[in-house]
């Protein structure tokens, strides 16, 4: 075996990475530790962030979570998913140098967020791309936003490995998971794993407040039976937990692929009321 390649644990890829080069997401890769000299896989895109916005909190969206306040919004670059439809491709298909960065370390973030307050900010929210890839980031930041009585969020695809996702959990206030299908051959189009996810999501809505968003994609998970099926697991967790159905609309690989028709969301939104208490269009 190479001693020179190391494994990522941070999702169930398990990339395969030598010096030099990056995991599937763009954002993890292998650096020595300046105090021992030791190599590992850490992740890249530390601290670096290419979006800052401050945004209503129900645009995350999260309709339960303190409406009607703001949140500072943060994203970095990379993502271990790969959605054709993806509205963020470029900053979650891009690597380090494809994108400007500014550079903020989680004290600078958390000090930030402070003298959001008065414009009515509760933290911060990891978003636009995937949170997860650089965990450790979100992690570090949300344990001093929780010092100082702020809040963090996260909007993720929760494809994480189940342990690392446990560990983070207790710094998390609420999360907005993107459950994309209930379909494993659907995951597998993406380069993801359906069980992960929904693993994930059941230890979050334990831990913390979760909502949770489907991207609903004509001829892709549209099925009646389908919305069925995902609206029978979110119950199972708790029927209280709220849905967003967004409405797809042509970007990235697909903009040849047609809109969803706005009759198709709200025959959704009855299926998804027989079973649960509080759904939502998005993008209508």
């Amino acid at each position: 075996m190479n001693s020179d390649i190391f494994t990522c644990e941070v999702c169930p890829r398990l990339c395969r990475i030598a010096e030099g080069e990056t995991g599937f997401c763009g954002a993890r890769g292998v650096l020595i530790n300046p105090d021992t000299g030791e190599k590992s896989v850490v992740s890249i895109n530390y601290g670096k962030l290419t979006s800052i916005a401050l945004d209503p909190v129900e645009k995350k969206p999260l309709r339960h979570f303190h409406p009607g306040k703001m949140i500072l919004s943060v994203g970095s670059f990379g993502c271990n998913l790969i959605c054709p439809w993806c509205q963020n491709h470029s900053i979650s298909r891009a690597k380090e140098n494809d994108v400007e960065i500014q550079e903020l370390k989680p004290d600078e973030l958390a000090v930030l967020a402070e003298r959001y307050a008065a414009a009515g900010n509760i933290g911060v929210a990891f978003t636009y791309n995937e949170p997860l890839v650089g965990y450790e980031y979100a992690k570090d930041t949300s344990k001093i936003l929780k010092e100082r009585g702020l809040m963090s969020v996260l909007v993720t695809n929760g494809y994480m490995n189940t342990q690392l996702f446990s560990e983070i959990l207790p710094f998390i206030d609420a999360m907005n998971i993107d459950l994309k299908s209930v379909r494993e051959d659907f995951y597998k189009k993406i380069g993801g794993r359906l069980d992960v996810v929904e693993k994930n999501i059941k230890s979050a809505a334990a831990r913390c407040h979760v909502e949770i968003t489907c991207l609903l994609i004509g001829g892709e998970n549209d099925s009646e039976e389908e919305m069925e099926e995902m609206a029978d697991f979110i119950a199972s967790i708790s029927s209280e937990i709220p849905f967003h159905i967004s409405r797809f609309f042509p970007r990235y690989k697909m903009t040849e692929h047609e809109e969803t028709k706005k009759e198709t969301m709200e025959q959704f939104k009855r299926i998804a009321m027989s079973k649960l208490k509080y759904v939502y269009l998005g993008n209508i």
